[in-house]
Order: structure tokens, then sequence, then C-alpha cells
């Protein structure tokens, strides 16, 4: 029989124990949430809000990432500039005094055509025969097969270097001393060219004929017709820039050089319709040492006091 102190000790060592914790099974069914109330709990508390907030946030997110994209598809600049425009009179004005005991022969005036366009899109690239040209030194190199007519009429066209394997080894030896500044390809000698591996040379150089240059020809005599004189564009970031006239050329002389090159590339724009959107916005005309001005398309000076013809003396 127990004793009292042994009974005490016996419920002493009960208090002490844990009470058993219910488990799943001990729970009645009915007092027990369902397994879809606490994922649905799970959502709209661990989403920050009900499926609709939820749908409504990433509408934002939507077209905030689209404004971002809108933002930076055109180059920044593919905007007309708020400063002042001038015509052309006066920026040649300006310019002249800009370039005032430098020599005549080492500056030009430079044009600059701004374009509205997408980035990474199809790009402007062609030839134009300005009516003034402002440089006389293209020295022409052509790549026709050896001991032919083609090298006859190359001869007589008045190219500086002419044949294959001869002008490949020529290029070859002297890569940095080369007698020509353009060089055209005949069509019959395009598998010789690509065996050759010039375009490292080349390349670099903007001498490789292609037929994206335009400089891949069946007719010799006609492709070296057009080319002297003419002068190569092709749009960069956004822009086409190259030399429009040198310093000496009186104001008539410069209007038409900058009326034919824009009118060229107004049309080369509209031959690019169906492929991409693009349209001229400004045009800035500055010099070797001078600033920028943008032009307002009119040609006669501000200041009734000048006149065109003093443009047109010697500095």
């Amino acid at each position: 029989m127990a004793t009292p102190k042994q009974c005490i000790s016996s419920l002493a060592r009960l208090s002490l124990t844990s009470t058993a914790r219910p488990t799943a099974t001990s729970i009645p069914r009915f007092l027990a949430p369902s397994i879809t109330q606490v994922q649905a709990q799970q959502t709209r508390y661990a989403g920050g809000g009900t499926a609709q907030m939820q749908a409504r946030a990433r509408e934002k997110e939507k077209l905030k990432k689209k404004r971002k994209q809108q933002r930076f598809k055109e180059y920044k600049f593919a905007v007309p500039s708020k400063a002042e425009q001038f015509s052309l009179c006066d920026a040649m004005r300006y310019l002249r005094a800009a370039e005032v005991g430098r020599p005549p022969t080492s500056v030009t005036y430079e044009v600059s055509l701004k374009i509205r366009t997408i980035k990474n899109g199809p790009v402007v690239r062609n030839r134009v025969r300005l009516p003034y040209p402002v440089k006389n030194d293209t020295r022409i190199g052509v790549i026709c097969p050896e001991n032919t007519n083609l090298v006859h009429d190359a001869r007589q066209a008045g190219a500086v270097a002419f044949g294959e394997a001869s002008l490949f080894k020529l290029i070859k030896e002297n890569p940095n001393n080369l007698p020509f500044n353009r060089l055209i390809c005949h069509q019959d000698s395009v598998p010789a060219l690509n065996k050759a591996g010039l375009g490292r040379i080349l390349g670099p150089k903007g001498l490789m004929p292609s037929l994206k240059t335009n400089t891949i020809t069946k007719s010799i005599k006609g492709m070296m017709t057009e080319m002297v004189g003419a002068e190569t564009y092709r749009e960069k970031i956004g822009a086409i820039r190259m030399p429009i006239g040198n310093i000496q050329f009186n104001p008539k002389q410069l209007s038409d050089n900058i009326k034919t090159l824009v009118m060229q590339v107004k049309g080369d724009i509209e031959a690019m319709e169906d492929r991409v959107n693009k349209d001229l916005i400004e045009v800035v005309l500055t010099s070797t040492n001078g600033p920028g001005f943008s032009l307002n398309g009119g040609f006669l000076p501000t200041d009734e006091m000048i006149e065109p013809d003093h443009l047109s003396t010697a500095m």
C-alpha cells in the first residue's frame, strides 16, 4: 500500500508534465478552416491586396515600361533646337568672322542635317554630286580582271591604280600609303576581292567595295564619271554631316550646294517610307573652327547695310 508521501510525489510529477496539444484528428471538422480559405487568405495578404488591386498594379508596371521604351526609342536630340535661327547670309557673316586669320585653304563650311529617326533602324546613305565640288583631289582605284579591256577603260578614265593580283599586292604591302582615296570593283572581280581578305585593311578606311556603298559596278567609266566631284554621305546617330563648301564660296554657291544636298536627302527619306518613318527637322551650318547656326530657310541678310556681294570677297 502506497504511503501518503508517494501519492504526493506522483501528483507533483503529473502537474509538471506538458499537456498534450490537440492534433488535427482531434479537432472537429466543422471548427477547422478549409484549405481553400487558407490559400485565399495567403494570396490576399502576400500580394499586398485583392486580385483587382494586383491587376491594377500590373497594368501600371506595363504602362511605365512602355513609356520608358518610347522615351529612348528616338535619339534625345532628334528635336528642333530652341536656339535662334539665321538666314544663310547672316550665318556666313558670323562664320567668316570666326575664321579670320586662318588660311582659307584649310577652312571649309560644314552642314549637319538633323533627322528624327528610331534607333537601330535603317540609315540614309548615298552619294551626291554638288554643283560646286568641295574637293577636287579624288583619286580612284579600280579592281578589275587583268589583261582585259576593263583595264584599258580604267586607265582611260583616269584611275591611279587598277588590276586584281597586282592591286591586292600593292594594298597589302602599303596599307598606310595607298595611292587612291576611292576604290571601286567590277562585278567580275568580286569573287577575287572576297578571296583576297582585304576587309581588315580597307574596311576601317571606308574603302571596301560593296553593294551598300554602290561601289560595285558593271560600267567602270560610268561609275568613275559619277564619283568624280561626288561626295558620300551617311546618317550617323540621327544626323548627316559633311563639308558643303570652301570658306571662299559666295552665298549663291553655298546655297546651291545646300539645296542640292537637302533635296537629295529628302528623296532618300521618301524612298524609305515603306520601311521606317524619318523626318528632316533641322539644318545647321558651321565651319572648321566656328560655332553652329541653325538655318531658317532664308537667304538675304537681316542687316540692310550688308549685301550678298560683301560676302563674296576674299577674307
